[in-house]
């Protein structure tokens, strides 16, 4: 497949080549500077780094063992990576890209993505894929960690609301997508369902700054945009079938980038509205 771009809304474009990351490309995060990151560079248990015309090299080597999901930056730019296979959290100096573990929780299945509130603490989907179950987990500041609800589906996509009241997660095989109260000291309370689709599984998902939710719809090939009320907007055509994960960039925060696990690369296209995350690493 050869490159192609538009600058038209809501048209997606072909950024990187085929087969450029592996199939596991996941958990896309873009830094202040406009740089995207994600799981899985050329082979398992890295971290590629993408820059906006496309593009691409690696960036890190996971620890032995170590394999990468989600990807999160804080205020101050450090990197937050979902450690499936060690369960853990790691930390990455993106200076130095020294790597530590941030997190180490035994218990969890497999942490896979993660979202970040304002205060810089995270929360994490834990999916049992094998039982069609998972769990949801709180990682405070010090590293600390808060099993927040056990006995759910499969949670897989996860994100802070732009005004920090709300936490939204997914569950892949039940195609749910639920809504919690999130509380100033980060409890959640007052659980309810906001979307839930008739076929073809979810992934990864992202706010934008009004709080619609962007949702990649793995297998059907499309970006679900739906309002904080639950009502499905708008859905984005792809290329591939298996977007896994998206992220906002560019020079105005209206720049998604969809991973995709049958192409194994990387696809744009620009939306009317900035992404809460590029505000957040924007923000004065």
């Amino acid at each position: 497949m050869t490159a192609t771009h538009s600058d038209e809304l809501f048209q997606s474009s072909v950024l990187t080549p085929v087969g450029g990351f592996t199939s596991g490309i996941e958990g896309p995060a873009t830094a202040e500077d406009g740089t995207v990151y994600a799981v899985n560079y050329a082979r398992e248990g890295t971290i590629g780094r993408v820059t906006p015309a496309g593009e691409t090299d690696l960036f890190v080597e996971l620890p032995a063992g170590s394999k990468g999901n989600g990807i999160r930056f804080n205020r101050a730019g450090a990197m937050f990576i979902a450690d499936y296979t060690g369960h853990n959290i790691l930390k990455v100096d993106t200076d130095t890209r020294s790597i530590s573990v941030f997190a180490h929780q035994p218990s969890m299945n497999q942490p896979n993505d993660v979202a970040i509130a304002d205060d810089d603490t995270l929360f994490a989907s834990d999916p049992n894929w094998k039982e069609g179950t998972g769990q949801l987990w709180r990682i405070d500041r010090d590293g600390a960690t808060t099993l927040l609800e056990a006995g759910m589906g499969t949670t897989n996509g996860i994100e802070v609301s732009p005004d920090n009241k709300t936490l939204y997660v997914n569950e892949t095989r039940q195609r749910n997508v639920w809504a919690y109260d999130l509380a100033p000291d980060q409890s959640i309370s007052n659980k309810r369902l906001l979307i839930q689709f008739e076929d073809h599984g979810m992934d990864g998902m992202r706010c934008d700054v009004d709080g619609n939710l962007f949702i990649t719809r793995y297998g059907k090939g499309t970006i679900a945009i739906v309002s904080p009320a639950g009502e499905l907007l708008r859905e984005v055509q792809l290329h591939g079938k298996n977007c896994s994960n998206i992220t906002f960039g560019g020079p105005d925060g209206c720049t998604c980038y969809v991973m995709l696990q049958d192409q194994g690369n990387i696809e744009t296209f620009r939306t009317n509205r900035p992404g809460r995350e590029w505000q957040l690493m924007h923000r004065v």
